[in-house]
């Protein structure tokens, strides 16, 4: 086998090592040029994120503002007048005006019964008034705290009209009693029988006729007259 030249073999190396250095300068650069790409993929996509991002806050804005914008329409609508006109006409207003007046009945009827039963007087006893359409009786009055007056008479009671016993006294005592007037600040119209032996009605009024009443009384033995019942009358012209 024939004997190389030296030179030649150190020229084959030097162009075997340039074109090495090419290669690897080449892969090398290629690397850069990836990464710059990758790089600037990674750069602009956060970039395209924030701006979506930061774009969302506008369009909620947006919609909040249309909301705002609907509520405020619907807030003027009762103040359209020819609106309100319309439901007038129609009879709806009519309606709205019925059941106004049923809440107002209620009410009235709660009132009544508000005033038709009240606790006023001590021990806990009920007072019940009971206002009445009467032209002679304003209203009618029951309290649970009458008691019977007491009494001096003893034995079988026999019910006086005489005007001077004890008995027709003892009615006028419990008349007074019942009104809560004074004896000497009344007049006594009429005492009369009130429907059996043991009953009484009077017709009393204050000496100025402002206040006017029937008081009914019923007997209860060893104890006296007990007033049941007193009606506040508007006028005395009647039959009693």
């Amino acid at each position: 086998m024939p004997n190389q030249d030296p030179n030649f073999s150190r020229v084959n190396r030097k162009r075997n090592k340039s074109r090495s250095n090419l290669i690897l300068n080449g892969l090398i650069g290629l690397v850069v040029v990836l990464i710059i790409i990758v790089g600037a993929s990674i750069i602009i996509g956060g970039k395209d994120e924030t701006k979506e991002k930061d774009s969302e806050p506008i369009e909620t804005s947006g919609a909040a503002e249309d909301e705002s914008d609907d509520s405020g329409m619907e807030e003027e609508q009762p103040e359209d007048g020819s609106e309100q006109n319309s439901v007038d006409e129609n009879g709806t207003a009519g309606e709205t005006g019925s059941d106004a007046d049923a809440s107002d009945a209620d009410g009235q009827n709660e009132t009544d019964q508000e005033t038709t039963v009240s606790d006023e007087e001590a021990d806990g006893k009920l007072v019940s008034v009971t206002p009445t359409d009467e032209k002679v009786v304003t209203e009618t009055v029951v309290n649970e705290s009458w008691a019977p007056i007491g009494t001096a008479q003893s034995g079988e009671h026999v019910s006086s009209y005489d005007g001077e016993s004890v008995d027709w006294n003892e009615k006028k005592k419990a008349l007074a009693y019942a009104t809560g007037l004074s004896e000497d600040s009344m007049i006594f119209w009429k005492i009369k029988n009130g429907g059996g032996p043991q009953k009484s009605v009077g017709i009393v009024s204050t000496r100025d006729k402002s206040q006017l009443y029937r008081v009914y009384l019923e007997w209860v033995d060893g104890q006296g007259w007990q007033p049941v019942k007193m009606d506040k009358l508007s006028t005395l012209d009647f039959d009693y």
